[in-house]
């Protein structure tokens, strides 16, 4: 899945030089990766030994693997996890 446009990608193996063929970003890059943690040393959870500074192009990392889905989407189930914490909140404060 694209990080930037959301959209499912067929792809087998990401390269380097691959791009979503829906918006044209690269995918493998930093927000593509399963290993993405901003506020993490260097952004990753892997012991990457220098950091890649634009998360967002292709870059030539060993440890990169392809996130599956973001944020929920195609599932959808996050955006009820989300919902329901928010109610709960709310609820606390009689809103």
């Amino acid at each position: 899945m694209c990080w930037k446009c959301k959209k499912a990608i067929e792809i087998s193996e990401i390269y380097r030089t691959s791009t979503c063929p829906v918006c044209g970003t690269d995918l493998h890059s930093c927000k593509n990766c399963q290993f993405y943690a901003p506020g993490s040393h260097y952004d990753c959870h892997e012991t990457v030994d220098e950091e890649v500074r634009d998360k967002e192009r292709a870059n030539f990392c060993d440890f990169f693997r392809a996130k599956k889905l973001f944020d929920g989407a195609a599932s959808g189930k996050t955006d009820d996890a989300a919902a329901k914490a928010r109610d709960a909140f709310a609820s606390l404060f009689g809103n």
